[in-house]
């Protein structure tokens, strides 16, 4: 059975594909790519006709710079404490927003740009567009709370002297920069992955409640500013601590997390499947186990190098986190192995999920310079109260079904053997003996055969699924 397909890309071949391996920004969907030239024109465009319409006075490139001197100071001190593996937060609009608030919209727009270059040379290198691109997303979210401040507050003595109506134009401009910038960069993360939803995008408890931070810290270092340069060396403390604290949160995520996929990691993992098995067996409920394993994986590095491998991992990984609900508990178990734990699921729905999984990633496409390929995985499922009751016997028994899957051909699902009387997982004999059945289901529609000591299902491959949602909702056609 093959597991790995070739499809010409030709949109990629030649000098288009020299130039995605110069340009990264090229090999992105192009209504990504559109949209993110978009941004950075109007970027550009509202600076020239801004700084050409501003004044420019001493005592605003002075504040400018000590705000720009306090965001380095704090960039520097979260380098020296380390940055944690993909996305991360900070708090910089705690600088940003002042700027937007006591000087000329232009300097709102000039305000990311610094802080982005010493991020990029002083912290981590990233792909020049996403910087660039973030800084313009940055710069409009800054001018639009700029013009709505100083539109609507005429003298910047009404916020030094905190009346209602200052204060509450601060705060308003403050939200307006946090919901610009976040939409903005929303609308990117979706036309990157269209699969991801806007709930996962923009409704996270955790980023919600930094936004909140970081509007109070911008408005409280805004009045501060405000009264005096000065006494920016009074707020920049407090920032910098809260800055470490964050990183250092982050860090600790960081060490529960596979820093390739993002995923748990596996001792991680282990340890929250070990609480959900305890509360499992408390309540009496059931939940399945499934091992994922993706087939002829070392083909894939063998062929195309280890880094093609690596995005065949994370897309893997992308899919079962738009695949599974926010409570099943998923992790890399190491090498091309995912381990799932659906707490609440019977036998039934265990396979249903684990058919669900395997077609998705079955109609998954990782491009390579000149082609596409997609891979198969390979699903052994238990079930707690059937096949075991703790985690070792349940990983054992998936195991064994797992191997019986790729005995049979790969790319299939399979439940292990009743257990014995007597015995708490299934006997450990050589697979071909298995006591009981075997149940294998490669495309979803069961046509039962027995042969000897196994039932094999088999059927025509069923076409790709339309996505679902984190709780197995279709979200178009059906998966069922």
């Amino acid at each position: 059975m093959a597991t790995t397909r070739h499809v010409s890309v030709k949109a990629r071949d030649g000098g288009l594909s020299a130039l995605a391996d110069r340009w990264p920004l090229l090999g992105q969907r192009w209504p990504l790519v559109v949209y993110l030239c978009g941004i950075v024109v109007l970027h550009v465009a509202g600076t020239a006709f801004f700084g050409s319409e501003t004044i420019i006075r001493w005592v605003d490139v002075a504040t400018f710079a000590a705000l720009m001197a306090c965001g380095a100071v704090c960039i520097e001190a979260s380098r020296r404490l380390g940055m944690p593996a993909g996305v991360s937060r900070d708090l910089l609009s705690a600088w940003w927003l002042p700027v937007a608030l006591l000087l000329p919209p232009f300097y709102a727009l000039l305000a990311p740009i610094p802080l982005q270059i010493l991020l990029q040379t002083r912290v981590r290198q990233t792909v020049i567009y996403r910087r660039v691109c973030s800084s313009a997303a940055i710069g409009l979210a800054g001018l639009t709370a700029s013009l709505v401040f100083h539109g609507n507050v005429e003298e910047l003595s009404e916020l030094r002297a905190a009346t209602p109506s200052a204060l509450g134009m601060a705060v308003v401009s403050a939200l307006l920069f946090t919901v610009i910038n976040t939409a903005l960069i929303a609308i990117a993360a979706h036309l990157a992955d269209p699969d991801v939803g806007w709930r996962a995008v923009l409704w996270n408890r955790e980023s919600l409640l930094l936004d909140g931070v970081e509007l109070c810290l911008g408005v409280l270092v805004g009045l501060a500013c405000g009264l005096n340069v000065a006494l920016l060396a009074l707020t920049l403390p407090p920032v910098v601590l809260l800055q470490r604290s964050l990183l250092h949160a982050q860090l600790q995520a960081a060490a529960r997390t596979d820093p390739k996929t993002g995923l748990l990691n596996a001792a991680t993992w282990q340890r929250e499947a070990d609480t959900e098995i305890v509360r499992a067996r408390r309540t009496g409920d059931t939940l399945g186990l499934l091992i994922i394993d993706i087939d002829h994986f070392k083909r894939v590095n063998d062929q195309y190098g280890h880094l093609v491998g690596d995005q065949v991992l994370i897309e893997v990984a992308n899919v079962l986190r738009a695949q599974l609900r926010e409570y099943d508990v998923v992790g890399r178990f190491g090498g091309e192995e995912f381990v799932v734990l659906l707490p609440g699921a019977d036998t039934a729905e265990a396979r249903r999920v684990a058919e669900r999984l395997r077609q998705r990633i079955g109609c998954m496409a990782v491009p390579t310079d000149h082609e596409v390929i997609t891979v198969t995985v390979s699903v052994g499922v238990a079930i707690s109260n059937v096949h075991g009751d703790d985690l070792l016997d349940l990983l054992a028994a998936a195991d064994l079904a797992l191997y019986r899957a790729k005995e049979l051909g790969r790319n299939r699902t399979c439940l292990p053997a009743s257990p014995l009387a007597g015995s708490a997982t299934p006997a450990a004999a050589p697979i071909g003996r298995l006591p009981g059945d075997v149940t294998d289901d490669p495309a979803g529609e069961l046509v039962g055969e027995l042969v000897g000591e196994a039932v094999t299902e088999q059927a025509e491959p069923s076409p790709c699924p339309d996505a679902a949602d984190g709780d197995g909702n279709t979200l178009r056609g059906d998966t069922s």
